[in-house]
């Protein structure tokens, strides 16, 4: 602990509210004699994440900071571990005395996040109650007993209660849960979330696809996620811990499925609906439901009914709801037939579905009564509604936007909408949600798009379900292309196969009104499920293509897992087929996720991508695809670069250039020239540099793709920077910022911010270090090694010009681990150059092997001038003496 104060640390025990307990870590702050940035640092060193601005935020308040919150400061602050689990305990006495304390008390608050974002508000993640909600007595009183008489007392259970609705399709499962989940939401202020666990397929979802939904609701980036589903799991219960949170898991398939969804502990609390019962699941209370009661069932039919048809009428009415087979779905469904025919009699309805032709045996089974019932509604369809929903339910899709009916059957989007509402009315699509670009999204419940698909398989030629899927399936291809365009991501060639793009009238206006970045956050789950549909059909070109269109908005939103899973699959179809052009463009994605973002801490990353991009390149140029080429060629031009070999950097990346101008690439233009750039960077050659980093930037501006724009501009500041003219660089650097942060484009970003910090630090200006704690920050965040690496060098620097050598070495020593693995050879020697320098009067047996490293780095990239710099430190260092460093 850094501290001039005397005395024994202030205690949390005297604190007997929320605004005493703050008021108790503001005086540990003032006894530690340490700033907020300062306090930020000795978080960091510890690999915790606590921003300074977050602890000024925290420390000006009058309610609780979380649990994470305390312990990173009062580790800080420089307390041991057993004063930090005092501080806890004390922090969560005062979480149960607030909740006793009633509504009017001041809540324990979250403080993670980030400086400059804006504060993440409570998910309601609930589906809308169930207006016409009928019956369910007994079961709704146990559920609303259960769920809030844990909380009577102020006190949270001791365990995690959990309890699941089970009982057959159809039954109203979901319609209890999420009634009774409306009923109990006021005690749980801190959120309720809710997924549907079963896919359109009938397929189970994937618990790390929810771990990674949840996460996101709760306010963690995309690009934060962890790829690893136990990693995504630990993170989810940190961000439920001590939350008052209702989480609703609606079809749950299997005992496997639901375990990394539960929350951690009390006071959370679980509901999950499903046909199994889940009895593997520890201390779960059950609830089986049933079929309705006549009474109930004829009372909901009323209710639906919405008439005084029933009224008087109770015969036909016990004989419809017994056809029915009292089962809530069919029950709704015929009511939904009365509803909208006010001339239709109770009577007429009872005769036509006691026609034994029409009703299918559907008294057999549950599912056949809900067959027959969707056969009644599906036949009182006029023609054009009745083939739009035998086409919509070939589609395996979560939801969907009218757009998708349109392109099936070919019609304006006005027409598409009429069609779909006649559905919704008929009770046989759902409305689910209004998207961001203001589209009502529709859906279809799991048995009725199964007895859609049955009714296109007995009504359609096999030639026309075919080309229905692929009008859909290309409609979502010609607007996906058409959106692609304009998404600031990777600039490289669009490459698609021959797959026919649905001929859309409405997309010139459509594409007009909507923003692609919104198009695309409606439609990515729609599109990846489309892709994966197309692969299931072994349609391999509309599957690469797809996927491909998918790829910059995929980086842009950081969403790094979905691109590498997708491109994947479609790869493995790709091959199967002998789809080489669609292998080498998945390959190609594939390639520049596993290059720039990945955890691996094993081998050479950089190494590794010059001998894939090299097979890349291959693959392309036996194909004759020069634009492919050229995307391949700047991959290995970047890992020739790094890897030293700089001559053929050069030569590859000018081979690149040419492949771009032949075939029309402004994309490939842009890549190239900056893969030169970067080239003659590395040799110190700045001038050529700064002639290729212009060229870039007007190649980005004439393609209209902002993410090449800001990173023109960034690299274009680092090289001024080198030549010494700081406000052309601070300029540049401060307009590429300004682009990534308009379009929340983190990966540009941070190395922006990066170029900031040396830009600071060669000035001398105090600034350095917020920018490199930020980049830091920014780079754990979103898992971008590389960055991370390169912000544990600049905190380094800045630590050791201050004198603090010893905080400097744990920075460097971290920033020369990752370019161990990263593979880049200029900034490994760097960061061991200036680690040396650290070392040196503290550990000279370190330092020198430190600068022994640096220097064999440099001889083999060939750079003199280093060499014999080294030279010198390592002779320095033979004479000194002292005691090895033991960091702790």
């Amino acid at each position: 602990m850094e501290s001039d104060l005397y005395g024994s640390p202030p205690a949390p025990e005297g604190a007997a509210t929320p605004m005493e307990f703050v008021g108790a870590l503001r005086q540990l702050r003032l006894w530690s004699g340490l700033t907020y940035r300062q306090l930020a640092a000795n978080a960091a060193a510890s690999g915790e994440i606590l921003p300074f601005g977050t602890i000024a935020s925290v420390l000006s308040r009058t309610s609780l900071p979380r649990r994470e919150f305390v312990a990173s400061f009062v580790r800080a602050c420089g307390l041991d571990e057993a004063s930090i689990a005092r501080w806890v305990r004390e922090r969560n006495a005062l979480v149960v005395d607030t909740a006793q304390a009633g509504p009017g008390a001041v809540r324990d608050e979250g403080s993670d996040v980030l400086p400059g974002e804006p504060a993440w508000p409570a998910p309601a993640m609930l589906p809308p109650d169930i207006a016409d909600f009928t019956g369910r007595a007994v079961e709704v009183r146990t559920l609303v007993d259960r769920l809030t008489a844990e909380h009577a007392d102020g006190c949270a259970p001791a365990a995690l209660p959990v309890t699941t609705i089970a009982g057959m399709g159809g039954v109203g499962k979901t319609a209890l849960a999420t009634h009774v989940a409306h009923l109990v939401r006021a005690s749980y202020p801190d959120g309720q979330l809710w997924v549907n666990l079963t896919n359109a397929d009938a397929s189970p979802v994937d618990p790390a696809e929810v771990l990674g939904r949840f996460l996101r609701a709760l306010g963690m980036p995309y690009r934060a996620i962890p790829a690893s589903p136990a990693e995504r799991a630990e993170a989810y219960r940190t961000r439920t811990a001590d939350r008052r949170m209702l989480v609703v898991l609606d079809n749950a398939v299997s005992e496997e499925q639901v375990r990394s969804l539960l929350p951690g502990a009390a006071p959370c609390a679980v509901l999950i609906t499903g046909r199994a019962r889940l009895t593997g699941i520890e201390g779960i209370r059950r609830i089986d439901l049933d079929v309705f009661p006549p009474t109930e069932a004829v009372e909901f039919l009323t209710r639906l009914a919405d008439d005084e048809r029933v009224v008087g009428q109770e015969t036909a009415a016990a004989d419809l709801v017994e056809l029915c087979g009292y089962l809530p779905l069919a029950v709704r469904i015929a009511g939904a037939r009365l509803a909208a025919r006010p001339t239709l009699q109770l009577a007429h309805l009872v005769g036509l579905l006691g026609d034994e032709q029409r009703r299918l045996d559907w008294l057999v089974t549950g599912d056949l009564a809900v067959r027959a019932s969707l056969t009644s509604s599906y036949r009182a369809l006029a023609p054009e509604s009745r083939r739009l929903f035998r086409l919509l339910g070939l589609f395996e899709v979560p939801d969907f936007a009218a757009t998708l009916a349109a392109a099936v059957l070919g019609c304006s989007l006005e027409q598409a909408i009429e069609h779909i509402e006649t559905l919704v009315d008929a009770q046989l699509l759902a409305v689910d949600t209004l998207d961001v670009c203001g589209q009502t999204r529709y859906r279809f419940h799991d048995l009725t798009r199964l007895f859609a698909a049955r009714c296109a398989e007995l009504e359609e030629e096999p030639g026309e379900r075919a080309q229905a899927v692929q009008r859909g399936l290309g409609g979502w291809l010609a607007l996906a292309r058409r959106m692609a365009r304009w998404i600031p991501g990777p600039c490289y060639a669009a490459i698609g196969g021959p797959a026919p793009h649905t001929t859309l009238d409405w997309a010139d206006d459509y594409t007009e009104r909507v923003s692609p970045e919104d198009w695309f956050d409606a439609e990515c789950a729609a599109l990846q499920a489309g892709v994966r549909h197309a692969c299931r059909l072994g349609l391999d070109d509309l599957a690469f293509d797809l996927a491909g269109s998918l790829e910059k908005y995929f980086d842009l939103r950081g969403r790094y897992t979905e691109w590498t899973n997708l491109n994947t699959e479609v790869l493995a179809v790709c091959r199967a087929a002998g789809n080489r052009l669609g292998e080498a463009v998945m390959l190609r994605g594939l390639l520049d996720v596993s290059t720039w973002i990945t955890d691996d801490r094993d081998g050479d990353v950089m190494a590794r991508s010059s001998i894939e991009a090299r097979r890349l390149l291959e693959m392309f140029t036996a194909l004759k695809h020069d634009a492919g080429a050229s995307d391949a060629a700047v991959m290995y031009s970047w890992a020739l670069s790094a890897g030293g070999a700089y001559a053929e950097a050069v030569a590859v990346a000018t081979r690149a250039l040419t492949l771009a101008e032949r075939s029309d690439h402004l994309g490939g233009q842009a890549r190239s020239n900056l893969a030169l750039a970067m080239a003659y960077y590395e040799q110190q050659h700045v001038d050529l540099a700064i002639g290729h980093g212009v060229a870039a930037l007007e190649n980005a501006r004439a393609l209209g793709n902002m993410r090449w724009v800001a990173t023109g501009l960034q690299y274009l500041g680092i090289a001024y920077r080198q030549l010494g003219d700081h406000d052309t660089s601070e300029r540049m650097l401060n307009e590429s910022l300004a682009i990534s942060r308009a379009h929340r484009d983190h990966y540009p970003e941070v190395l922006t911010v990066l170029a900031l910090a040396r830009l600071h630090l060669e000035r001398g200006d105090s600034a350095a270090r917020e920018a490199a704690e930020t980049a830091l920050l920014l780079s754990r965040k979103y898992h971008m090694r590389h960055h991370l690496a390169e912000a544990y060098a600049i905190l380094g620097e800045i630590e050791l010009r201050d004198g603090r050598s010893v905080r400097a070495i744990r920075h460097l020593e971290a920033s020369v681990a990752i370019w161990r693995t990263r593979g880049w050879h200029s900034f490994q020697a760097a960061s061991l150059t200036t680690l040396g320098k650290a070392y040196l009067g503290i550990d000279a047996r370190a330092a020198r092997q430190a600068f022994v490293d640096a220097e064999a780095l440099y001889a083999q990239l060939g750079y003199t001038d280093k060499v014999t710099e080294l030279k010198v430190l390592v002779e320095s260092t033979m004479d000194r003496q002292g005691p090895a460093l033991r960091l702790t």
